[in-house]
């Protein structure tokens, strides 16, 4: 456990990330805003908290001050060794530690030398509760020594000669920066031809007569002490053909004129480095500097390459004219042989340079702070990686852990400490060293065992007002040991909120997403450990939101004349608005012109510069809303009244100062047709790749007419301008000229890659290609590289022509790939590409599931166990296990051709799910398959299980003949699914009276293997209700209802009844019925000719007058809803049914139906019902069961009905 200190937040990130913050569990020693009443009594290991750098380099001059800070309660103490003693500052008066800290200061500049105090110092901070300690600290005074003192003798050389000009600059700490200048202290120019060196000396690749002169001067200059030494002038003279010439002759004969030329062309030799290969080393992190410089005439060009590899796009950078090759934040990966080649006309030479990175230690995972209760368990954990490997080192208290007193909760297993069963004596700050020969990682962690109860930061009765509809958060921060648990609650007798409405965040935090008005309330917020509780109440005020419901308007107005913006603001009547106007983002001019008053600015006397934008802007202590118009000021109108349109097109287009990658476009304005161009849009055609298709540009404001416009290689551009202002846009200008750029390497690869196998013996590779205009250049191809993830193998590549497929062959089944795709041209190769992941193709699995289980959980519901499929064995993407499962056939049935199986998925991982709808006392079979994305593999064996009695149907009918005057005759047909063994049949009945008031209930058992029975002793004429429903061993089942009636006497009965079925059968009657039909015919024919004829009625007018034309009658082509239909769903359904037309079953009906373990046949369950996949299988129609009555249209009920 690990005891979390929570501060108050009053927001969260987007992914409402919590913010916590662990007591004392930081990197860097984070501070951690405790409440001041909680620091008085909370014991804390110390923690260093700053400390002078590990090579701490300090200027002799100055007074040496080597820091250490550190906190802890109570406060710690410290102290200091000086090269691993002790170092007893009390008997130096120089040194003195500063009050509350651990600090150093040596006053050197009184008396005393820094040289003295140079060595390894290490700080030591100490409370009860642990020892902390710091780096070692290694302190060195800076040095700047002088040049040694030479005679340098003036150089001589012939024109096209090269020159290297020593600089050696005295060792100094830290080294020296190296800069040539002249007398005058100006830099000396430097060029492709004459550089400095990384060594700091000066290079000529061959030199010319304005290199002649007197003052080459190198300077060293010391940063830290502030000095610049020089090194003695060097004079260098260059001699020319012509001075050359003039020498010779003055002491030759005329006839022996020397012409020979300066120095003839040759081709690069190198200057440094010395050979034809060189060796380099570097640590990881650092800056890796590789220098090639070569002399020749012509002057060469340097070219650097990886020899196994492409440089890193983002860290490479050339310097010095590409003499050096600079790789930043240099990675193991980085190692291999680089090759720079130096060129001229004549040849080419190269050098290589064979990069070794070495690595001191870096974290992986350094120990964090931990704060435990008594009696849990803990571990600290110290990674670290490096080249070579370091080696990691324990202690506690700053004693190597072997001689450290030993601890019984304390195992050390490499680089982690394991605690188990801590007791507050184990408190203590552990020291992690991870060290190797490039140096070393020092990490202080502390142990801190505390027992506290929860306590509640937040002050009490605090107040949030929050806006309607959006998110209030609750703040409740806290601490205590162990790690108390959080609940909130609304109202002073309120349940405990749960997720499904709020978000309770690990911080204490709880967060109502959509607060509403309802959302008002106070709220209680609990925290809880086993050692005690604590509480605190907040209240919290939802508040309308601020809104404008009358926003300012766009306005055009003569110069001269008045203009009125409205802005009328509603808010809630507890908060007061502040409304602001601003003109253009800014403050409204200082002039009497413009008035504001509660819902108004007022401008008079309008000119020209009060065109703008006019914003309203409402504020309130929650809310802030705006709204803005624009205000055009234009001429007086003239007579007659100005015709407003939309510009005319731009015209005279032209293209200037052509580059590369940019050319600016001019335009002349046509008329704005007295509304003000706002702005001008840029379009661009490629007739190269799209001919007569125009892409959207850039926009520009409407006061400019140029534009200087972006471009991309090996594009033949041609552009056209459009102008708008408030009324529309201009038709579009003639084209411009065409302009074709440059080709270029593409500066993009395609995108989508992915690598997926079609076959178990393939991967197939696709991409996304780049398109013409992402081309950047002709003959675009793409570079198709691939290797195995976990093997060895070097990358193979193809290059393949402009197509979106590769298909690699002879691969292993199912095995990760790593994958590549570059673009390239004539021109050459895109950026490094992504590395994507693929896997070749995948096979059938090869095993089934074994050890399957059924558990019986009732009547219709069954749970199934298995163990997964060994993940070689799947040979593919695991989608999930899937169960086929079948019921017994019963003797009737056998003679089918085939078994209806049902399926049902469980997707991913799951070794465990439920069949539901199973149907009771029946005998069922199973298997389980495991599924990846080839398909199904083996079927495990078969598993019998039985489901016990459930529950009965209700009675398939109920019928009640021969109604006598004092006994009714009930008939019936036992259940369709008596799902069990009958026991017995229940009626119950109970007499009707005239005004529907239910007489005494009468309950009757009848043996199960009746399906008649005679009720006797009844009243005559009376009205019976009977409830009639099956039991057995599990229960009763559904009933069914029925109502009849006993007659008056025998021959009443028949002649009522008689007289019943008459009424619909005598002829008088069909004959009313047909006549009836026969008028409203004629009726329809009549309307429909008078309607052919034009004819028109009042009614019809008026609602013709009123039709609204976005009004449609609703269309139902077929009364269904949806995709689903069925023949069935057009008949309408019979009178007492009670079955949906989409064949739903009700709830009542069965416990265990689909819908409470998903939607439908795909349906989803959570972790309990253990169903995430998918159902299918062919189900049986059954008839609609339920509490409804199956009463035939007797003469006495249709007789009844007219009563």
């Amino acid at each position: 456990m690990q005891l979390k200190i929570m501060p108050k937040k009053k927001r969260l990130s987007a992914g409402r990330v919590p913010l916590i913050l662990f007591l004392c569990q930081m990197i860097s020693a984070l501070e951690v805003p405790l409440d001041p009443k909680l620091l008085e009594d909370l014991v804390q290991p110390p923690t260093i908290t700053q400390q002078s750098p590990k090579d701490y380099i300090i200027d002799p001059r100055e007074n040496i001050v080597i820091q250490c800070e550190a906190k802890g309660k109570p406060p710690p103490s410290f102290s200091w060794t000086r090269n691993g003693t002790h170092f007893d500052i009390d008997k130096d008066p120089l040194v003195t530690m500063k009050p509350g800290s651990g600090t150093l200061i040596i006053n050197i500049m009184s008396e005393g030398k820094a040289e003295t105090y140079e060595g390894v110092y290490q700080c030591t901070a100490r409370n009860e509760r642990g020892a902390a300690i710091s780096n070692n600290i290694v302190v060195r005074p800076s040095r700047s020594p002088l040049w040694t003192k030479e005679k340098l003798e003036p150089i001589t050389l012939r024109n096209g000669q090269s020159l290297v000009l020593p600089c050696r600059p005295p060792v100094g700490l830290p080294p020296p920066i190296i800069f040539w200048m002249d007398n005058s202290f100006q830099r000396l120019p430097q060029s492709e031809r004459v550089s400095q060196g990384l060594n700091g000396d000066l290079y000529f690749s061959n030199v010319l007569p304005e290199d002649t002169r007197e003052d080459y001067i190198c300077y060293a200059r010391f940063n830290h002490t502030q000095t610049i030494q020089q090194k003695q002038p060097i004079s260098v003279k260059v001699i020319s053909v012509d001075e050359l010439n003039d020498t010779i002759a003055a002491n030759l004969s005329d006839t022996e004129f020397y012409s020979a030329k300066s120095s003839r062309e040759r081709p690069p030799t190198f200057l440094t480095p010395e050979g034809n290969a060189s060796n380099k080393e570097e640590l990881r992190g650092n800056v890796l500097s590789l220098e090639c410089i070569a002399e020749g005439l012509p002057t060469p060009i340097i070219y650097w390459i990886k020899e196994d590899g492409i440089l890193p796009i983002n860290r490479t950078f050339y310097k010095n004219f590409k003499k050096t090759l600079q790789i930043i934040h240099v990675s193991e990966a980085d190692s291999g042989n680089y090759q720079c080649i130096a060129k001229n006309a004549l040849g080419a030479i190269h050098h290589t340079i064979s990069v070794t990175v070495k690595a001191a230690p870096y974290w992986i995972m350094a120990p964090q702070n931990l704060v435990l209760s008594p009696g849990e368990d803990g571990t600290l954990i110290c990674r670290a990686n490096g080249k070579p490997k370091p080696r990691i080192s324990w202690l506690t208290n700053g004693v190597p852990v072997e001689i450290a007193p030993d601890d019984p909760s304390r195992k050390i297993d490499g680089d982690t400490i394991i605690f188990s069963n801590v007791q507050e004596r184990s408190s203590a700050v552990y020291q992690c060293n991870a060290s190797n020969e490039y140096g070393y990682l020092l990490a202080n962690a502390f142990v801190n065992v505390l027992a506290e109860q929860p306590r509640i930061l937040t002050p009490t009765n605090t107040l949030y007002q929050v806006i309607a509809n959006r998110p209030a958060l609750l703040d409740c921060a806290f601490f205590g040991s162990p790690l108390p648990t959080i609940e909130w609650f609304k109202g002073a007798k309120g349940s405990a909120l749960h997720e499904d409405i709020y978000v309770l965040h690990e911080n204490g935090t709880l967060e109502i997403p959509v607060a509403q008005k309802d959302s008002t309330g106070t709220y209680t917020c609990v925290a809880r450990n086993k050692l005690g509780m604590a509480k605190n109440e907040v209240h919290l005020e939802i508040k309308d939101p601020t809104r404008i419901i009358k926003q300012p308007e766009y306005a055009v107005v003569q110069r001269g004349s008045t203009v009125s913006f409205e802005c009328k603001v509603k808010h809630d009547h507890t908060l007061i608005p502040t409304v602001i106007w601003l003109k253009d983002n800014s403050e409204l001019p200082s002039d009497e012109r413009f008035t504001v008053d509660k819902d108004h600015l007022v401008i008079a006397d309008v000119s020209d510069d009060d065109s703008g934008t006019y914003t309203c802007m409402a504020n309130t202590t929650l809310d802030n809303v705006s709204a803005s118009a624009v205000l055009s000021v234009v001429a007086p109108t003239p007579t007659p009244a100005p015709v407003y349109d939309v510009p005319n097109p731009p015209f005279d287009l032209e293209l200037t100062n052509p580059l590369d990658k940019s050319v600016q476009l001019s335009w002349t304005p046509g008329d704005d047709n007295n509304s003000p161009i706002t702005k001008f849009i840029i379009e661009y055609e490629d007739t190269m790749h799209e001919a007569g298709l125009w892409h959207h540009h850039t926009e520009v404001s409407g006061t400019q007419t140029t534009a200087q416009l972006k471009l991309s290689p090996y594009v033949n551009y041609s552009f056209r301008v459009m102008a708008e202002n408030s009324i529309g846009r201009s038709l579009p200008s003639e084209a411009s000229e065409q302009y074709l750029t440059k080709a270029a390497e593409p500066d993009k690869n395609p995108m989508a890659v992915e690598g997926l196998g079609s076959e178990p013996d393939n991967l197939v590779i696709t991409w996304k290609p780049l398109n013409g205009f992402e081309s950047n250049g002709p003959g675009l191809q793409y570079k198709v590289s691939w290797r195995q993830k976990d093997g060895d193998d070097e990358w193979t590549s193809v290059v393949v022509a402009n197509v979106s497929k590769y298909i690699v062959s002879g691969t292993p089944t199912f095995v990760p790939y790593l994958i590549k795709v570059q673009a390239l041209n004539d021109v050459g190769f895109a950026p490094e590409p992504a590395i994507v992941m693929g896997h070749s193709g995948e096979d059938l699995p090869m095993v089934a599931p074994g050890n399957v289980r059924v558990t019986v959980v009732n009547s219709t519901l069954a749970e199934v166990h298995w163990d997964p499929v060994p993940l070689k064995s799947i040979r593919g993407h695991l989608q999930g296990y899937r169960i086929y499962y079948w019921k017994a056939q019963s003797p009737s049935k056998r003679n089918r051709r085939h078994i209806e199986k049902k399926i049902l998925t469980f997707q991913g991982s799951k070794t465990h799910g439920m069949l539901p709808g199973l149907e009771p006392f029946s005998h069922y079979t199973l298997n389980v398959r495991v599924v990846n994305g080839k398909g199904e593999g083996p079927a495990s064996a078969d598993q019998v299980f039985n489901t016990p009695e459930g529950v009965p149907s209700a009675p398939s009918s109920l019928k009640i003949v021969n109604p006598t005057l004092d006994s009714l005759t009930l008939e019936w047909d036992p259940p369709s699914h008596p799902n069990g063994i009958l026991t017995e049949y229940t009626l119950k009945y109970q007499p009707i009276n005239s005004t529907h008031e239910l007489g005494p209930l009468v309950d009757l058992k009848i043996p199960a293997n009746k399906t008649r029975w005679t009720l006797k002793n009844l009243n005559f004429s009376t009205r019976y209700k009977f409830y009639f429903y099956a039991q057995t061993s599990a229960g009763s089942g559904s009933q069914i209802t029925e109502e009849a009636v006993t007659t008056m006497d025998e021959g009443a009965g028949k002649a009522m009844a008689s007289r019943q079925v008459d009424i619909a059968t005598q002829g008088w009657f069909i004959g009313l019925m047909c006549a009836v039909a026969l008028l409203i015919l004629i009726l329809l024919i009549v309307c429909f000719i008078r309607r052919n004829k034009g004819g028109k009625y009042p009614v019809k007018e008026k609602e013709d007058a009123r039709a609204d034309p976005e009004i449609q009658p609703m269309k139902e082509d077929d009364g269904t809803f949806g995709e689903y239909s069925d023949a069935e769903d057009h008949k309408p359904l019979k009178k007492g049914s009670r079955t949906p037309s989409d064949r739903t079953v009700k709830k009542e009906d069965s416990d265990d139906s689909l819908v409470d373990y998903g939607e439908g046949v795909n349906g989803q369950f959570n972790e309990d019902g253990s169903f995430i996949g998918q159902y299918s299988g062919k189900k049986e129609k059954e008839p609609a069961e339920g509490n409804e009555s199956s009463e035939a249209p007797s003469p006495v009920n249709a007789m009844n009905s007219f009563v």
